[in-house]
């Protein structure tokens, strides 16, 4: 049934503006609207919302990913925007923050809300 039907991601943000700057600038996504209640981007065809509320509780895991093409020049990229990726206990991570884990090379980062967003280059 929903097969066939675009897919809308959803984040939240208590920092409209901030949250603005890191996804449109940062990230290079396309602004489509800032509504009173959510910033509506387009990343690459699915509509992203970043709904605008009183405050944000993170979770401890990834909630948005990108698949990209040439993850040291993607990572390059954006940590020359000011982007710093995480660092984890238990997972071999190159200089640039990049673990290799089976069949891909994955790295995280964390939007001005603390909402934990990765990159993925598979093999």
């Amino acid at each position: 049934m929903l097969s066939e039907s675009p897919l809308i991601a959803f984040l939240a943000t208590a920092q409209p503006e901030r949250s603005r700057t890191f996804y449109q600038d940062a990230l290079g996504l396309k602004l489509l609207a800032d509504e009173p209640v959510a910033l509506v981007f387009d990343a690459a065809g699915t509509t992203l919302r970043v709904s605008k509320v009183p405050a944000v509780a993170p979770a401890p895991y990834t909630v948005l990913g990108w698949q990209v093409e040439d993850m040291a020049a993607t990572v390059a990229e954006l940590a020359a925007k000011g982007v710093a990726f995480e660092r984890y206990e238990g997972f071999a991570q190159d200089e640039a923050g990049v673990a290799t884990l089976a069949g891909a090379r994955v790295a995280w980062f964390k939007d001005p809300d603390g909402n934990l967003l990765s990159l993925t280059q598979f093999d």
